[in-house]
């Protein structure tokens, strides 16, 4: 049965104040915990230059899952995201409030380094960005700031492995010595995430790390992603419905600085419960 507690104002240039101030005390749809999570948030808010952009969002990251956030442009999902490594540190004027944890520890504590923090979740952006370094070099760049090697045959052996994980050896090996910024789109991407889990995140961000790609290189990602959560809890932010629903194992709807609806993905997609899901599932609007 859908909760209809929230009004859907249908008019494209609906009022955005009227909306959010309907949306006020919003409780999420859906079960927000997760057994044994990774990471949990409770109640963050966001703020940029005291403007709220995000409001008491509550949720788990499970282990060994991948997690789609979805909703329309400028819902919030992807400055929720970068609250989970501290990324929003880095934007002038960007607050953040409330409790995120992994194992147990508050990431936003004084005494944590985020430094190892942004390794132990690590993130892939949009856009590949591969350093302007070699291909190995690219690889092998965390683990030797990260002091996670004693010697050249241990960050060689970092490197294949990684390569290896990312679905990347096999096209890569006989040219390690090239520029990574040479490789296809596709190709970066793998090297990005390559990158990411060399130094053995615990969780992978991915904020639309297939928007930039052609269908095959974004068939290659998602199998990829697949195969990764065996390892590794995954949280993706994606505009495609189709993907999420490919990838993921639960999904999150937000609408305006709100996490709407949380479950698992075939029922958002199939079944969901709240009337703002609901109308962005079947293309309402957004």
């Amino acid at each position: 049965m859908i909760d209809s507690q929230i009004p859907v104002i249908q008019d494209k240039e609906h009022d955005k104040e009227k909306e959010l101030e309907m949306l006020k005390g919003l409780k999420t749809v859906g079960e927000i915990t997760a057994p044994n999570p990774r990471m949990t948030c409770r109640n963050v808010n966001v703020y940029y230059s005291g403007v709220q952009a995000i409001f008491g969002v509550s949720l788990d990251i499970a282990g060994n899952e991948v997690i789609a956030m979805i909703g329309p442009s400028g819902c919030g999902k992807s400055t929720f995201l970068r609250c989970l490594n501290r990324m929003n540190d880095t934007i002038e004027g960007c607050r953040v409030e409330g409790e995120i944890t992994l194992d147990s520890e508050n990431i936003y504590g004084s005494k944590i380094d985020v430094v190892p923090l942004r390794a132990q979740v690590g993130i892939v952006f949009q856009k590949p960005n591969p350093f302007p370094k070699s291909i190995y070099e690219n690889v092998a760049y965390g683990p030797k700031i990260h002091g996670l090697t004693q010697n050249k045959a241990e960050l060689d052996e970092i490197v294949e492995r990684s390569l290896i994980k990312a679905g990347l050896w096999g096209e890569v090996k006989d040219r390690m010595d090239k520029p990574g910024t040479g490789l296809s789109g596709g190709q970066q991407q793998r090297l990005c995430i390559a990158r990411t889990i060399a130094v053995s995140p615990e969780v992978i961000l991915m904020d639309e790390p297939c928007s930039a790609l052609d269908p095959i290189a974004t068939a290659k990602i998602e199998d990829l992603i697949d195969e990764l959560r065996e390892q590794y809890s995954i949280v993706i932010v994606t505009h495609s419905m189709q993907q999420a629903s490919r990838v993921s194992q639960r999904t999150a709807y937000f609408h305006l600085g709100y996490l709407v609806e949380v479950g698992p993905t075939p029922q958002i997609f199939t079944k969901p419960r709240h009337r703002l899901t609901e109308d962005y599932i079947t293309g309402r609007f957004g």
